[in-house]
C-alpha cells in the first residue's frame, strides 16, 4: 500500500515540512479577506482586490525568480521563501496590536506571500525530483497530495472557531510559525546538494523569463494538460465568489451551512489520492490522466441548479464530492508526469511558468466572470464557467509520450 511505502529519512523531513505548513494554511484560509471585514471595515471591492491583485503582482513578482531559482540550491532558496513568509506575515499581528494595521499593508504581505509560495514551489519540485527516485515520485505527491486535502477538511473549521474566541489575526499567526516550523524541518533534511552549474551564460539574461513557456507549449505532452489545467482552475476558482455571494445572499444559507458543504467533501480528495498509484498500477499513467482529467470537468455545471434549504446543501456536497475526489486522483498523477516530463536543469523554470500562469489566468478570469455576474447574475455566470469546462477534456493528450533525453549542465560540488 502507498501509504505504507518508505521513502527515506529525508524525504520524512520533507513531508513533515509540508504537512506543519499544509496545516498552518488550512487553518489561515481566507484569513487576509477576513481581517480586512472585521478588522478594517473593507467593502465587497476592496476585498476582491485584496484576492486577486495580491496573487496576481505577487506571480509578476516571482517571475524572473524561476531562472534564479534554477541555477541555485534548492534547499537553501526551499528555507529562504519559508522564512520571508514567516516574517511577512508576523507584521500583521504586530501592526495589528499598535494600532497600526491598514488595509496597503494586507495588500503587501499578500504579495509577499504569492511571490514567495511560487517560488518555494519551483524550487520544491526540482528538489523532489532529485531527492526521490523516479520510480517514486507518484508515491510522493500522492502523499503531498493527500495531506492538502486532509488540511483543507480540518483547518478551515479550526481556523473559524479561533478567530471566534481570539480575534481576526489568530490564525495569521498560526499560519505565520507553520512556515517557520516547515524552514525548520527543511533543514533538518541534511545532506549535501549539490550546486548546478551555468555553462551557457554568465548571468541573467532576458530571454531565461520565457524559457520555461517555451518549454512548455513546445512539448507534446505538456501544452495540452497546460492549457487543460489553466481553464479548469481557472473557471473553477472564478466562480467561487459568485457561489458565495448566491449562497449566502438570496439563497439564505448560514456561513457554518456554506463552509460545511465545501469542506466535508474534501474527504473526496483525500480517496483520490490514496487511489492515484494503484489506479496507475493498473490502468497505465495516459489512461488515468485521462478519465481523471475528464471527470473533473464534468461537476461544475451543477453549481448552477443549486436550490435553498437541504436540497441545495446535498446538490453542492454531491458535485463537491466528486469534484474534489477527481482532482485528488488527477493531480499527483500530472503532478509526477510533469516532472517525468521535463529535465532536471529545467525544473524550475517550468513549474514557476506554470503557476506565474495560473495564478494570473485565475485573477484575470475572476475579475472578468465578477463583471460577467454583474450583467447577466451569478447563476448564469456558474452557468456559463460550466459549459466552458465540459469542453475542457478535449485539450487532454490523447497518446502516451515518453520523456526525452535532453543532455544536462554539468554539477559541480561547490
Amino acid at each position: 500500500m502507498a501509504g505504507q511505502r518508505s521513502l527515506g529519512r529525508r524525504f520524512g523531513w520533507l513531508w513533515a515540512a509540508y504537512v506543519v505548513s499544509a496545516y498552518g494554511s488550512g487553518f489561515g484560509f481566507g484569513a487576509f479577506s477576513l481581517i480586512a471585514i472585521l478588522a478594517l471595515h473593507a467593502g465587497p471591492a476592496e476585498v476582491a482586490a485584496l484576492a486577486s491583485a495580491g496573487p496576481a503582482v505577487g506571480a509578476l513578482v516571482a517571475l524572473p525568480l524561476g531562472p534564479w531559482v534554477e541555477f541555485r540550491r534548492k534547499r537553501p532558496v526551499m528555507i529562504a521563501m519559508d522564512l520571508a513568509r514567516f516574517t511577512a506575515m508576523m507584521t500583521i499581528p504586530v501592526a495589528f496590536a499598535l494600532g497600526r494595521l491598514s488595509f496597503v499593508q494586507l495588500l503587501v504581505v499578500s504579495v509577499v506571500v504569492a511571490a514567495a509560495r511560487i517560488t518555494f514551489r519551483s524550487a520544491g519540485g526540482a528538489y523532489l525530483k532529485a531527492l526521490v527516485p523516479p520510480e517514486d515520485l507518484l508515491v510522493a505527491n500522492g502523499r503531498f497530495e493527500s495531506t492538502t486535502w486532509t488540511s483543507t477538511v480540518v483547518g478551515p473549521p479550526l481556523g473559524g472557531a479561533a478567530i471566534g474566541f481570539f480575534g481576526p489575526v489568530t490564525t495569521v499567526v498560526v499560519d505565520a510559525v507553520s512556515y517557520l516550523l516547515s524552514a525548520l524541518g527543511i533543514a533538518a533534511i541534511g545532506g549535501s546538494e549539490p550546486r548546478p552549474e551555468r555553462t551557457h551564460a554568465a548571468r541573467f539574461r532576458i530571454g531565461d523569463l520565457l524559457d520555461g513557456w517555451r518549454y512548455i507549449l513546445g512539448h507534446p505532452a505538456l501544452r495540452p494538460l497546460f492549457l487543460n489545467t489553466m481553464l479548469v482552475n481557472g473557471m473553477i476558482m472564478a466562480t467561487e465568489p459568485l457561489l458565495s455571494v448566491l449562497m449566502l445572499g438570496p439563497l439564505g444559507f448560514k456561513p457554518w451551512q456554506y463552509g460545511l458543504v465545501f469542506a466535508a467533501p474534501c474527504i473526496g480528495g483525500l480517496i483520490g489520492s490514496r487511489l492515484a498509484r494503484r489506479a496507475v498500477d493498473r490502468y497505465g499513467q495516459q489512461r488515468v490522466m485521462l478519465v481523471a482529467g475528464a471527470l473533473r470537468s464534468c461537476w461544475s455545471l451543477g453549481l448552477a441548479f443549486i436550490r435553498p434549504g437541504v436540497p441545495g446543501m446535498v446538490l453542492v456536497f454531491v458535485v463537491q464530492l466528486g469534484l474534489v475526489t477527481s482532482v485528488g486522483l488527477f493531480n499527483p498523477v500530472l503532478a509526477t508526469h510533469r516532472l517525468e516530463q521535463t529535465p532536471a536543469h529545467r525544473v524550475a523554470r517550468t513549474l514557476s511558468a506554470w503557476t506565474v500562469s495560473s495564478s494570473l489566468v485565475t485573477a484575470a478570469l475572476t475579475a472578468l466572470w465578477g463583471v460577467l455576474a454583474g450583467v447577466i447574475g451569478s447563476r448564469s455566470a456558474i452557468a456559463v464557467a460550466g459549459v466552458l469546462i465540459l469542453a475542457a477534456p478535449l485539450l487532454l493528450p490523447r497518446h502516451e509520450h515518453r520523456p526525452q533525453p535532453e543532455p544536462e549542465p554539468a554539477l559541480s560540488q561547490a
